[in-house]
């Protein structure tokens, strides 16, 4: 229901918000990266491949198992899933085949989600019609974008062009 662009926050919530908690303190260490404000580590151009992502899509796959994980530039592994974990196992003819790549993709979004990452970079090229194009179209329709939104980049007053700032909230 949320998104970085499009907040709508009914005008009795606000009011409510306003009387009760007047002054807020966000714990989040990565509220920075949400509000897009956060720099982005660049490495060396020459870097193959980029390391400028806040969260990267990994998928590893083996002869035996496959596993899908968020990691951080920083904090390494955030959010993972393996088709060899019991409750996913239990239910698939095989863990390495084209039904797997499916349902580890619903887990995947499921948990991406429930962690609250929404956006995270992806450099994973698919082949056409395999089993790594159907496990990312599953995470894409499971609701977690394959692109993180750039950097906010403070506007000078005489630029003509003004980005909507992303921690701005509109109240109806």
């Amino acid at each position: 229901m949320f998104s970085t662009r499009n907040i709508k926050i009914s005008s009795q919530f606000v009011r409510f918000c306003s009387l009760t908690a007047p002054e807020f303190i966000n714990r989040n260490p990565r509220n920075l990266e949400r509000l897009r404000i956060a720099r982005k580590p660049d490495g060396y151009h020459l870097d193959k491949p980029t390391r400028k992502f806040w969260h990267k899509l990994v998928l590893t796959r083996s002869n035996r198992t496959v596993m899908a994980q968020v990691v951080h530039f920083v904090n390494g592994a955030v959010v993972e899933a393996k088709s060899s974990e019991w409750a996913l196992r239990k239910q698939l003819y095989s863990i390495t085949d084209t039904c797997a790549y499916l349902n580890l993709g619903r887990v995947f979004a499921q948990r991406c989600l429930e962690s609250g990452i929404t956006e995270m970079y992806c450099d994973i090229k698919p082949i056409k019609g395999g089993k790594v194009e159907k496990f990312l179209n599953e995470v894409i329709n499971g609701g977690v974008k394959l692109e993180e939104p750039d950097v906010y980049k403070k506007p000078n007053p005489w630029d003509q062009f003004r980005p909507e700032k992303p921690w701005e909230v509109t109240a109806e």
